[in-house]
């Protein structure tokens, strides 16, 4: 099935395959307000069947889809393709290479990711995968909470949702220490508002702070949401208590040890409670619990050892949850 219509340029690019080891990996441009979403395909079509799951992979703040896998077929996006499934990973309106870059014209809110960029994606993919019962959703860090809220939010697009996958999401930072006090604070709630209203967005590439850009109306939002209520900015839907009547579907929310701030264990916890996730799984990736290190905010995804610790009981639980969805009526 053919990707939806494209302008020219965006045809060229779509078809630029990259394989490498096995693995297919193909740029897809979904038009979308002014420009287009990219959304990087991975597959191994050797091993690929109709009865596997089909995941879809959301960065966090600051960040793009390069968190999840790499040209050379590294990440969590690459080991899970070459054990079967499909997988989707998906740039944020402005970031990786979605169209256009962030600018001074071009400043989404969160909420556009919430009701129309993932429902689009979402969608997109089923058409892709007619045969699926649905498709399973993994974020990290600020990824979580945005597609936590989607699922609270657009009831319906949730059921085809098959499992809601979480590394270091945090919707609130509670946590005190020096170190939150420079990296939230200081840096992210003073200087980098201040920043964003002199270039219209915050330059974070530019200050080596992190992955991507962040839009000023985003980069304001979650300042918000990590302060106060989890209630929408653009109409004031109250997603806390929308969260107590949705039918979440099973959940597992991964914590790093070392992960001090930006997905604090406790933070983390905080978030599954607020979500009313009592039967969610939660893992802390610490060496006391027998993984391989106590891993930080990042290389929980990045570490060449997540491939041999904590990657491969994840796939296994998709692969069982899979198989229930296929058996069922």
């Amino acid at each position: 099935m053919s990707s939806i219509s494209t302008n020219a340029k965006q045809q060229h690019c779509e078809h630029q395959n990259v394989s490498i080891t096995h693995l297919e990996q193909q740029s897809h441009f979904l038009p979308f307000e002014d420009g287009a979403l990219h959304v990087r395909s991975i597959l191994a079509p050797e091993q690929v069947r109709a009865d596997m799951p089909v995941v879809l992979l959301l960065h966090g703040a600051m960040s793009n889809g390069k968190v999840f896998y790499s040209d050379s077929g590294k990440g969590l996006g690459c080991y899970l393709a070459r054990n079967g499934m499909a997988v989707y990973v998906m740039d944020t309106f402005g970031r990786g290479q979605s169209e256009p870059s962030l600018n001074r014209h071009n400043n989404p809110q969160q909420e556009s990711v919430i009701c129309q960029q993932l429902p689009l994606v979402h969608r997109w993919i089923l058409q892709h995968h007619p045969e699926a019962k649905g498709v399973h959703w993994c974020a990290h860090s600020w990824g979580g909470v945005l597609m936590a809220s989607s699922l609270v939010r657009m009831t319906d697009i949730a059921p085809r949702v098959l499992s809601l996958v979480c590394f270091g999401s945090k919707r609130t930072i509670k946590t005190q220490s020096l170190k939150k006090y420079l990296m939230v604070d200081l840096l992210w709630n003073r200087i980098a508002p201040r920043l964003a209203r002199k270039h219209g967005y915050f330059d974070a590439r530019h200050w080596r702070l992190g992955m991507d850009n962040e839009s000023q109306a985003s980069l304001l939002e979650t300042i918000d949401w990590v302060a106060g209520p989890w209630i929408g900015h653009q109409d004031g839907f109250d997603y806390s208590e929308a969260a107590k009547r949705c039918t979440w579907p099973p959940a597992w929310f991964f914590a790093g040890a070392r992960d001090t701030v930006l997905g604090n264990p406790r933070d983390v916890q905080d978030m599954m409670a607020e979500c009313q996730l009592t039967q969610a799984k939660f893992t802390l990736l610490a060496k006391a619990n027998g993984h391989s290190a106590d891993y930080g905010h990042g290389d929980m995804l990045t570490s060449p050892l997540a491939i041999s610790d904590h990657f491969p009981v994840l796939k296994d639980w998709w692969l069982e949850l899979n198989a229930a969805a296929n058996h069922s009526n």
